[in-house]
């Protein structure tokens, strides 16, 4: 409930301050699956890659290391940096650097609290519905060639 109520005021604030933000979505794989969360506020039934904002000061690669130990359990993965995006995110602009990681072990601990369920996908047979960002950046991440382009989001 606490986030729920939380996203709603950081949305309402967004919509009047227009403030600009910085986060790190993670594409996290097992073979030639991917995991996608769907969280337990915001845009509920939309499955999402997992991730969130930077704090003060924290590096890319320090956030998705933590908002993977807080949202699905993860510890001592390595991260490479993929992309970076702008996305409007609850109506404020958000810079995204997407990284990718490759589990050994497929195992999840997701948090109750901020994750309603986690699960790992076949890339080539993703549900719906998708977050706007989620093809684009999974095909980053298995299609090397791709690596190092600014993301086209939406595609």
């Amino acid at each position: 409930m606490g986030y729920r109520v939380a996203y709603r005021l950081l949305a309402a604030y967004a919509i009047v301050r227009r403030p600009r933000g910085r986060g790190v979505k993670c594409v996290i794989a097992h073979g030639d699956s991917v995991v996608l969360v769907r969280h337990t506020y915001g845009p509920r039934r939309v499955w999402q890659l997992p991730g969130g904002g930077l704090h003060r000061g924290e590096s890319t690669l320090a956030a998705a290391q933590r908002e993977m130990r807080e949202e699905l359990g993860l510890r001592e993965v390595e991260y490479h940096p993929l992309a970076e995006v702008e996305l409007r995110l609850a109506h404020r602009l958000v810079t995204i650097t997407c990284v990718h990681a490759e589990l050994a072990d497929p195992e999840l601990d997701p948090d109750p609290v901020e994750i309603a369920e986690a699960r790992f996908f076949p890339r080539d047979a993703l549900p719906a519905p998708l977050g706007e960002e989620v093809r684009s950046l999974v095909r980053l991440a298995f299609e090397p060639s791709a690596t190092g382009q600014r993301a086209a989001v939406g595609e």
